[in-house]
């Protein structure tokens, strides 16, 4: 099984959709996919979280491979500094860096 990256992904992504002309078109099209993830979520449809996640993520994956990224050693290095942080939790499971 191979395993995905964000040139990978971006590379399948341009074969199959053509080149991005806005990068802005892909965050609008991230904000559907978030919207269709949030309603799984809300109706408790397991089955379609997951597959919603990926199309998140698989849209965040190409925006930061045209920029010469990759999406996972971004989250590396923002996890370094997120445990640095100190954090204040708001309740919900979420909350903000102080």
């Amino acid at each position: 099984m191979a395993i995905e990256t964000s040139l990978t992904v971006q590379i399948w992504a341009e074969e199959t959709f053509g080149p991005v002309e806005n990068m802005s078109d892909l965050v609008r099209r991230a904000r559907l996919e978030l919207d269709e993830l949030e309603e799984a979520v809300r109706l408790g449809n397991r089955a379609e979280i997951g597959p919603e996640a990926a199309d998140v993520a698989i849209l965040l994956h190409r925006l930061t491979a045209l920029h010469g990224m990759d999406l996972a050693a971004e989250v590396d290095t923002k996890m370094k500094i997120n445990r640095g942080r100190r954090w204040v939790a708001d309740g919900s499971g979420t909350g903000r860096h102080v």
